[in-house]
């Protein structure tokens, strides 16, 4: 590894963001751990991520489709509100014109939760799934992805300068 150049990366502790404490609907888990898909936008998952700098949080949400394992959806934002996700599934959906019945899956979080995006959901004809309370293994595929953009390309950085320099 010294040879070439190469450490190592720590795991860093774990952080809980998800605010599933409130009032709102929540969402049969119709995922259930299953993060197979046999074609294209049947089955997206999705979450929320943040990246620390100088200037404060950014937060990050994708979509993830599990056929490919590719983002289809993102979106950056100073704040955790509705409107990060809702960015993030209009690209979605905008780029890849899924069918009815898609499942969109994610945590059981406020903004997940809302009316505004369970409503932009119904309209897009997509079928809501959620995690249980506290359980991030049912949302694995997002989990992972973030452990590895964090690993890879975070935590090597250091604190980014500013929230454009961690955009880009």
């Amino acid at each position: 590894m010294q040879q070439e150049h190469i450490w190592a990366v720590h795991k860093r502790k774990f952080r809980v963001t998800t605010d599933s404490e409130h009032d709102l609907p929540v969402a049969e888990n119709i995922l259930a751990r299953n993060f197979t898909a046999l074609q294209r936008n049947e089955k997206w998952v999705s979450d929320i991520t943040y990246i620390r700098t100088k200037e404060g949080w950014l937060y990050l949400a994708v979509i993830i489709d599990l056929f490919s394992r590719k983002i289809v959806g993102w979106s950056m934002k100073s704040d955790m509100k509705t409107h990060l996700i809702l960015e993030a599934l209009c690209m979605a959906i905008k780029g890849r014109k899924p069918k009815a019945s898609l499942i969109h899956h994610s945590d059981r979080g406020v903004q997940y939760a809302s009316y505004l995006f369970q409503e932009a959901l119904q309209k897009a004809g997509m079928r809501c799934s959620m995690s249980r309370k506290g359980n991030c293994w049912d949302n694995a595929v997002a989990e992972s992805f973030f452990s590895t953009l964090k690993r890879e390309l975070v935590y090597p950085h250091g604190v980014f300068a500013s929230k454009e320099e961690a955009r880009s």
